[in-house]
């Protein structure tokens, strides 16, 4: 194999070691955003409940968008703290509020995606609704909340590492620190 062949090996095999460390930061993460969601579903409202109307719909802001948003923000900062000084070592290249406005930016990109599939996991007219019958919410393990939260989270986390990979720490790949600031997010190169 040529140094070209053997530079996209390691490429590669760096690429994997980052989404293995990305995906047990993710694990803690979900661990993390399903402890918060219960919490919160056991203290707040009944999660269906509905907390505003959305005019000229049949849908509202129901409390698990709430209980949702909530659990995200817990989870987005402990999962940025852990990428940042573990998965993608960057901590001495840019500043802490530096990198964690463009991690927090791609995380509500994502958390809009998954708020919508939340909808249509939980509303009952959805044609990918979880089905009410074995999901009843009669106990932990039968709560269509938490299974929605889950299929959310495993649905959305590719996205969120490609996009974390590409801009938010790419001032550690480039050495450039202007790569972080989500205002130049057109200098970022494929790396």
């Amino acid at each position: 194999m040529g140094s070209r062949g053997a530079a996209l090996v390691a490429r590669h095999r760096r690429n994997v070691g980052l989404l293995v460390r990305f995906g047990v930061v993710g694990a803690s993460g979900v661990l993390v955003n399903l402890a918060t969601l219960v919490v919160l579903r056991r203290l707040g409202p009944h999660f269906d409940e509905a907390v505003v109307a959305l005019g000229g719909t049949d849908f509202n802001l129901r409390w698990y968008h709430v209980y949702s948003t909530i659990a995200f923000l817990v989870a987005n900062l402990t999962n940025f703290q852990l990428n940042r000084s573990w998965t993608f070592r960057s901590s001495r290249a840019a500043g802490w509020w530096r990198e964690y406005w463009p991690f927090l930016v791609v995380g509500l990109g994502g958390h809009a995606v998954g708020l919508a599939l939340l909808t249509l996991l939980l509303h009952p007219h959805s044609p990918v609704a979880l089905p009410t019958d074995v999901l009843d919410d009669s106990t932990g393990l039968r709560t269509r909340l938490y299974w929605a939260q889950l299929a959310v989270i495993v649905l959305v986390t590719p996205l969120s590492f490609v996009l974390n990979k590409l801009w938010t720490f790419a001032a550690v790949r480039t050495g450039r620190l202007d790569l972080a600031d989500p205002l130049h997010e057109e200098d970022v190169r494929v790396g």
